[in-house]
Protein backbone atom coordinates (compact mmCIF):
# COMPACT_ATOMS: atom_id res chain seq x y z
CA UNK A 1 0.00 0.00 0.00
CA UNK A 2 1.11 3.68 -0.89
CA UNK A 3 1.50 5.38 2.45
CA UNK A 4 1.13 9.52 1.59
CA UNK A 5 2.91 10.14 4.95
CA UNK A 6 5.86 8.20 4.31
CA UNK A 7 9.44 9.77 5.87
CA UNK A 8 12.20 8.76 3.56
CA UNK A 9 15.41 8.26 5.62
CA UNK A 10 18.65 9.32 4.39
CA UNK A 11 19.58 11.31 1.09
CA UNK A 12 17.72 10.62 -1.63
CA UNK A 13 20.20 8.90 -3.48
CA UNK A 14 18.56 8.61 -7.04
CA UNK A 15 18.25 11.06 -9.82
CA UNK A 16 14.71 11.57 -11.26
CA UNK A 17 15.85 13.40 -14.18
CA UNK A 18 13.46 13.59 -17.45
CA UNK A 19 13.67 10.24 -19.13
CA UNK A 20 13.55 10.76 -23.21
CA UNK A 21 11.58 7.84 -23.26
CA UNK A 22 7.90 7.69 -21.76
CA UNK A 23 8.74 4.81 -19.61
CA UNK A 24 7.92 4.61 -15.90
CA UNK A 25 9.92 5.29 -13.47
CA UNK A 26 9.73 3.83 -9.26
CA UNK A 27 11.30 5.15 -6.67
CA UNK A 28 14.64 2.78 -6.27
CA UNK A 29 15.41 2.36 -9.43
CA UNK A 30 19.11 2.85 -10.31
CA UNK A 31 20.75 6.01 -11.15
CA UNK A 32 21.97 4.50 -13.94
CA UNK A 33 19.19 3.04 -15.59
CA UNK A 34 16.95 6.26 -15.15
CA UNK A 35 20.08 8.81 -16.51
CA UNK A 36 18.33 11.48 -18.69
CA UNK A 37 19.28 11.58 -22.45
CA UNK A 38 16.59 13.90 -23.37
CA UNK A 39 18.47 17.49 -23.58
CA UNK A 40 16.05 18.88 -26.55
CA UNK A 41 13.20 21.61 -25.73
CA UNK A 42 14.87 23.30 -23.06
CA UNK A 43 13.57 26.80 -22.62
CA UNK A 44 15.95 29.89 -22.25
CA UNK A 45 14.40 31.38 -18.25
CA UNK A 46 15.86 34.49 -16.62
CA UNK A 47 16.38 32.16 -12.92
CA UNK A 48 18.14 33.77 -9.58
CA UNK A 49 19.44 31.40 -7.52
CA UNK A 50 17.40 30.90 -3.98
CA UNK A 51 18.78 31.52 -0.99
CA UNK A 52 16.53 29.57 0.99
CA UNK A 53 16.24 26.14 1.26
CA UNK A 54 13.27 23.42 2.26
CA UNK A 55 12.64 21.66 5.28
CA UNK A 56 10.14 18.66 4.45
CA UNK A 57 9.32 16.59 6.95
CA UNK A 58 12.39 18.06 9.52
CA UNK A 59 15.27 17.21 6.87
CA UNK A 60 17.00 19.98 5.08
CA UNK A 61 17.10 19.93 1.46
CA UNK A 62 17.79 21.24 -2.14
CA UNK A 63 20.53 23.10 -0.97
CA UNK A 64 21.61 25.36 -4.61
CA UNK A 65 18.94 23.31 -6.46
CA UNK A 66 16.03 25.71 -6.26
CA UNK A 67 15.55 28.94 -7.84
CA UNK A 68 13.28 31.50 -8.51
CA UNK A 69 11.84 33.28 -11.34
CA UNK A 70 9.79 36.72 -10.34
CA UNK A 71 9.91 35.76 -7.02
CA UNK A 72 8.26 32.71 -7.45
CA UNK A 73 9.92 29.39 -5.72
CA UNK A 74 10.89 26.59 -8.40
CA UNK A 75 11.29 22.85 -7.12
CA UNK A 76 12.28 19.66 -9.08
CA UNK A 77 8.82 18.13 -9.30
CA UNK A 78 10.21 14.56 -8.99
CA UNK A 79 12.51 14.60 -6.40
CA UNK A 80 10.91 16.92 -4.10
CA UNK A 81 7.41 14.55 -4.71
CA UNK A 82 9.49 11.38 -3.83
CA UNK A 83 10.08 12.84 0.02
CA UNK A 84 6.09 13.11 0.23
CA UNK A 85 5.16 9.88 -0.58
CA UNK A 86 5.71 6.71 -2.84
CA UNK A 87 5.36 7.10 -6.35
CA UNK A 88 5.65 6.00 -10.19
CA UNK A 89 7.20 8.99 -12.10
CA UNK A 90 6.87 9.14 -16.04
CA UNK A 91 7.86 11.55 -18.91
CA UNK A 92 6.47 11.89 -22.41
CA UNK A 93 9.01 13.51 -24.32
CA UNK A 94 6.49 14.06 -27.41
CA UNK A 95 4.22 16.65 -25.59
CA UNK A 96 6.98 17.36 -22.66
CA UNK A 97 4.42 16.09 -19.79
CA UNK A 98 5.78 14.94 -16.29
CA UNK A 99 3.25 12.72 -14.21
CA UNK A 100 3.14 10.81 -10.73
CA UNK A 101 1.21 8.75 -9.75
CA UNK A 102 0.52 7.28 -6.55
CA UNK A 103 -2.75 5.62 -4.76
CA UNK A 104 -5.83 7.89 -5.71
CA UNK A 105 -3.81 10.31 -7.13
CA UNK A 106 -2.56 11.32 -10.75
CA UNK A 107 -0.70 14.59 -11.31
CA UNK A 108 0.88 16.30 -14.21
CA UNK A 109 2.56 19.46 -15.14
CA UNK A 110 3.20 19.98 -18.88
CA UNK A 111 6.02 22.15 -19.82
CA UNK A 112 5.35 25.85 -20.63
CA UNK A 113 1.68 26.17 -19.16
CA UNK A 114 0.42 28.00 -15.96
CA UNK A 115 -0.76 25.35 -14.11
CA UNK A 116 -0.94 21.29 -12.89
CA UNK A 117 -3.49 18.94 -12.90
CA UNK A 118 -3.92 16.59 -9.93
CA UNK A 119 -6.76 14.11 -9.95
CA UNK A 120 -8.79 16.49 -12.16
CA UNK A 121 -8.37 19.49 -10.70
CA UNK A 122 -6.00 22.76 -11.87
CA UNK A 123 -3.55 24.25 -9.49
CA UNK A 124 -2.70 27.91 -11.00
CA UNK A 125 1.67 27.81 -10.89
CA UNK A 126 1.37 32.38 -11.40
CA UNK A 127 4.66 31.60 -13.36
CA UNK A 128 5.25 28.67 -16.16
CA UNK A 129 6.28 25.33 -16.11
CA UNK A 130 9.60 24.74 -17.30
CA UNK A 131 12.50 22.03 -17.88
CA UNK A 132 15.91 23.20 -15.98
CA UNK A 133 18.80 20.67 -16.51
CA UNK A 134 16.90 18.26 -18.24
CA UNK A 135 14.55 17.84 -14.79
CA UNK A 136 10.91 19.01 -15.02
CA UNK A 137 10.62 22.35 -12.55
CA UNK A 138 7.27 23.78 -11.15
CA UNK A 139 6.59 26.16 -8.64
CA UNK A 140 6.50 24.82 -4.57
CA UNK A 141 3.36 25.77 -3.74
CA UNK A 142 0.84 24.58 -6.20
CA UNK A 143 2.75 21.46 -6.27
CA UNK A 144 2.76 20.93 -2.20
CA UNK A 145 -1.14 21.23 -2.91
CA UNK A 146 -1.52 18.87 -5.40
CA UNK A 147 0.27 16.56 -3.08
CA UNK A 148 -2.21 17.67 -0.62
CA UNK A 149 0.29 18.95 2.12
CA UNK A 150 1.18 21.65 4.27
CA UNK A 151 3.64 24.68 3.53
CA UNK A 152 4.82 27.47 5.07
CA UNK A 153 7.15 30.30 4.57
CA UNK A 154 9.78 30.99 7.47
CA UNK A 155 10.79 34.50 6.75
CA UNK A 156 13.50 34.58 10.00
CA UNK A 157 14.87 31.80 8.66
CA UNK A 158 14.51 32.07 4.42
CA UNK A 159 13.38 28.54 4.09
CA UNK A 160 10.17 26.68 2.94
CA UNK A 161 9.20 24.63 6.16
CA UNK A 162 6.90 21.32 4.27
CA UNK A 163 4.88 18.77 6.03
CA UNK A 164 3.50 15.56 4.47
CA UNK A 165 -0.40 14.79 4.22
CA UNK A 166 -1.91 11.66 3.11
CA UNK A 167 -1.59 11.90 -0.75
CA UNK A 168 -4.38 9.39 -1.09
CA UNK A 169 -7.03 11.60 0.78
CA UNK A 170 -7.03 14.63 -2.38
CA UNK A 171 -10.40 15.32 -3.11
CA UNK A 172 -11.17 14.95 -6.91
CA UNK A 173 -12.52 17.16 -9.77
CA UNK A 174 -15.96 15.94 -9.06
CA UNK A 175 -15.74 16.24 -5.56
CA UNK A 176 -14.47 20.04 -5.92
CA UNK A 177 -16.16 21.16 -8.91
CA UNK A 178 -20.08 22.50 -9.55
CA UNK A 179 -20.60 21.37 -13.01
CA UNK A 180 -23.46 24.19 -13.60
CA UNK A 181 -21.04 27.15 -12.25
CA UNK A 182 -17.86 25.44 -14.42
CA UNK A 183 -20.21 25.11 -17.08
CA UNK A 184 -21.46 28.88 -17.11
CA UNK A 185 -17.88 30.53 -16.05
CA UNK A 186 -15.98 28.66 -18.89
CA UNK A 187 -18.74 30.20 -21.53
CA UNK A 188 -18.16 33.33 -20.24
CA UNK A 189 -14.58 33.73 -19.96
CA UNK A 190 -14.28 31.85 -23.80
CA UNK A 191 -16.70 34.58 -25.21
CA UNK A 192 -15.02 37.32 -23.45
CA UNK A 193 -11.31 36.33 -23.60
CA UNK A 194 -10.79 34.72 -27.04
CA UNK A 195 -7.05 34.93 -27.82
CA UNK A 196 -6.40 36.41 -24.40
CA UNK A 197 -3.48 34.60 -23.00
CA UNK A 198 -4.68 32.22 -19.85
CA UNK A 199 -3.84 35.21 -17.03
CA UNK A 200 -6.07 37.43 -19.03
CA UNK A 201 -8.84 34.68 -19.11
CA UNK A 202 -8.51 34.20 -15.38
CA UNK A 203 -8.73 37.98 -14.54
CA UNK A 204 -12.27 37.27 -16.68
CA UNK A 205 -13.61 34.27 -14.41
CA UNK A 206 -12.10 36.77 -11.31
CA UNK A 207 -14.62 39.65 -12.50
CA UNK A 208 -17.25 37.08 -12.83
CA UNK A 209 -16.72 35.41 -9.22
CA UNK A 210 -15.49 39.18 -7.35
CA UNK A 211 -19.32 40.48 -8.32
CA UNK A 212 -20.58 36.72 -7.16
CA UNK A 213 -19.48 37.59 -3.76
CA UNK A 214 -20.17 41.20 -4.07
CA UNK A 215 -23.74 42.97 -2.59
CA UNK A 216 -24.14 44.64 -5.52
CA UNK A 217 -24.51 42.14 -8.18
CA UNK A 218 -26.37 38.49 -8.30
CA UNK A 219 -25.06 36.02 -6.38
CA UNK A 220 -24.55 33.22 -8.42
CA UNK A 221 -22.16 32.61 -11.55
CA UNK A 222 -25.24 32.28 -13.83
CA UNK A 223 -27.29 35.02 -12.02
CA UNK A 224 -24.07 37.28 -12.85
CA UNK A 225 -23.75 36.63 -16.29
CA UNK A 226 -27.12 37.26 -17.35
CA UNK A 227 -27.69 40.29 -14.85
CA UNK A 228 -29.80 42.77 -16.69
CA UNK A 229 -30.64 45.15 -13.32
CA UNK A 230 -28.78 47.99 -15.19
CA UNK A 231 -28.90 47.20 -18.73
CA UNK A 232 -26.60 43.41 -20.38
CA UNK A 233 -23.37 43.71 -18.72
CA UNK A 234 -21.66 41.23 -20.84
CA UNK A 235 -21.87 41.73 -24.81
CA UNK A 236 -21.81 37.87 -25.28
CA UNK A 237 -25.37 37.66 -23.79
CA UNK A 238 -26.44 40.48 -26.07
CA UNK A 239 -25.03 38.83 -29.48
CA UNK A 240 -25.35 35.02 -28.36
CA UNK A 241 -21.81 34.45 -28.12
CA UNK A 242 -22.32 33.30 -24.94
CA UNK A 243 -23.81 29.94 -25.78
CA UNK A 244 -20.68 29.05 -28.17
CA UNK A 245 -19.11 25.62 -26.90
CA UNK A 246 -15.90 26.79 -24.44
CA UNK A 247 -12.17 26.08 -25.32
CA UNK A 248 -10.47 24.11 -23.43
CA UNK A 249 -8.27 26.67 -21.86
CA UNK A 250 -10.92 28.36 -20.67
CA UNK A 251 -12.54 25.54 -19.23
CA UNK A 252 -9.04 25.44 -17.65
CA UNK A 253 -9.03 28.73 -16.40
CA UNK A 254 -12.83 28.59 -15.14
CA UNK A 255 -11.57 25.69 -12.80
CA UNK A 256 -8.32 27.39 -11.53
CA UNK A 257 -10.78 30.36 -10.76
CA UNK A 258 -12.99 27.98 -8.62
CA UNK A 259 -9.83 26.42 -7.04
CA UNK A 260 -9.72 30.01 -5.56
CA UNK A 261 -6.76 31.29 -7.52
CA UNK A 262 -7.18 35.35 -8.27
CA UNK A 263 -5.01 38.03 -9.67
CA UNK A 264 -7.22 40.52 -7.44
CA UNK A 265 -10.02 40.19 -5.38
CA UNK A 266 -11.39 43.68 -6.12
CA UNK A 267 -12.24 43.92 -10.10
CA UNK A 268 -15.54 43.82 -10.78
CA UNK A 269 -15.24 45.79 -14.41
CA UNK A 270 -13.31 44.87 -17.79
CA UNK A 271 -13.51 46.28 -21.25
CA UNK A 272 -11.57 46.74 -24.52
CA UNK A 273 -10.69 50.40 -24.75
CA UNK A 274 -10.44 49.87 -28.63
CA UNK A 275 -13.82 48.65 -28.54
CA UNK A 276 -15.23 50.91 -25.89
CA UNK A 277 -12.84 54.19 -26.30
CA UNK A 278 -15.81 55.96 -24.02
CA UNK A 279 -17.29 53.90 -21.58
CA UNK A 280 -18.93 54.53 -18.46
CA UNK A 281 -16.64 52.59 -16.88
CA UNK A 282 -13.39 54.74 -17.77
CA UNK A 283 -14.68 57.69 -16.10
CA UNK A 284 -16.27 56.37 -13.27
CA UNK A 285 -14.10 53.12 -11.70
CA UNK A 286 -10.74 53.22 -10.53
CA UNK A 287 -8.10 51.51 -12.93
CA UNK A 288 -6.66 48.42 -11.46
CA UNK A 289 -4.48 47.04 -14.24
CA UNK A 290 -4.09 45.62 -18.08
CA UNK A 291 -4.01 42.30 -19.40
CA UNK A 292 -3.06 42.23 -23.21
CA UNK A 293 -6.06 43.62 -24.75
CA UNK A 294 -8.85 44.24 -21.67
CA UNK A 295 -8.24 46.71 -18.68
CA UNK A 296 -9.74 45.86 -15.22
CA UNK A 297 -11.23 47.95 -12.58
CA UNK A 298 -12.33 48.12 -9.13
Amino acid sequence: MIKGKRIISGILGISLALSISAATLTLGTSAKEIESTEAKSQRTIDTHAANDHVVINGRSLFYGDIFTVNGTTYVPMFRFSAWLGKFKYSYDARTQTASITGENLQISAKNGTLYIQANGRYFYTSEAVLIKNNEMYVPIKPLVKALNSHIRYDSQRQIYVVGSGDTRLLKSDKQVYNENDIYWLAKIISAEAEGEPMRGKIAVGNVILNRMRSKQFPNTIYGVIFDKKHGVQFAPVSNGTIYKTADAESIIAAKMCYEGYSLSSEILYFLNPKASPSNWIISNRPFAFSIQNHHFFK
